[in-house]
């Protein structure tokens, strides 16, 4: 797609659209191809780098800039770079249906790789592959929501999977050492967010080796922290408890 813009005649070539719709009027901004994602996830930091242009147009197609009162009435500002930012952040991709398909297909395989990666079968403690998990979630009809990032649809397949599979994250194995006058008292504030504790060591100090939710890390690493005033540590001997070999379907 290649545009002119009558007011500067600068073609803008390679252009991803981003629309927002505010107080009843549509405001329009130029970006390049593949860069609005980078810039929505942290990786992109440059706006020159996203941005075809610091304007904000009705319509980027036809070249048409948006007027200053408008801005001001929509966004509360005339700065162009900030209302750019906003509608960067919050507007919608304009993008062909086989953009699209293909951008769905892409997130539909990254979120079964990412619950590949974090989950295993809880009886066997093996992982299932992803051309597997792939299965399983057109098996949920599970339909890929494009605003949402891929890490957080991973954790919403898991729950539903769950229910139509043996399937959980796999286990994190830790190591704590804990100062012995503070470490029994803690050890039963800790005991609802462990699943296995593996040992057991009373000695100079209290070392406990156990398999935890890695959903409880921060929670586990908070409260020793504090309960021990800095005194006690914490250690990550596996970030996954799996066997070797991966899962089948019988």
């Amino acid at each position: 797609m290649s545009i002119f813009t009558p007011t500067n005649q600068i073609r803008l070539t390679n252009v991803a659209v981003v629309r927002m719709k505010r107080a009843g009027k549509r405001f329009e901004i130029a970006c390049y191809k593949n860069k609005v994602v980078g810039w929505r996830s942290g990786v992109e930091k440059d706006l020159d780098e996203v941005l075809q242009t610091h304007s904000v147009f009705v319509n980027v197609s036809k070249g048409q800039v948006a007027k200053k009162e408008d801005l001001i009435s929509a966004f509360g500002t005339d700065d162009q770079t900030e209302i750019c930012k906003q509608i960067l952040t919050k507007g919608e991709v304009q993008v062909s249906d086989k953009e699209r398909h293909t951008q769905l297909e892409q997130m539909f395989r990254d979120i079964a790789t990412i619950v590949a990666d974090k989950c295993v079968n809880p009886e066997t403690k093996r992982p299932y592959t992803v051309i597997l998990i792939e299965r399983a979630m057109k098996d949920i009809h599970y339909s890929v929501k494009p605003n949402k990032s891929t890490k957080q649809q991973a954790l919403e397949v898991i729950k539903q999977l769950k229910e139509n599979m043996k399937i959980e994250r796999a286990h994190m194995r830790l190591r704590f050492i804990l100062p012995v006058n503070e470490g029994k008292k803690l050890k039963e504030k800790l005991k609802p967010l462990i699943k296995v504790i593996e040992s057991e060591d009373y000695g100079q100090q209290l070392e406990i080796v156990c398999l935890i939710d890695p959903g409880c890390f921060r929670e586990i690493d908070e409260l020793i922290k504090k309960e021990t005033k800095g005194k006690g540590s914490l250690e990550v001997l596996n970030l996954k408890d799996v066997e070797e070999g991966d899962e089948k379907f019988e």
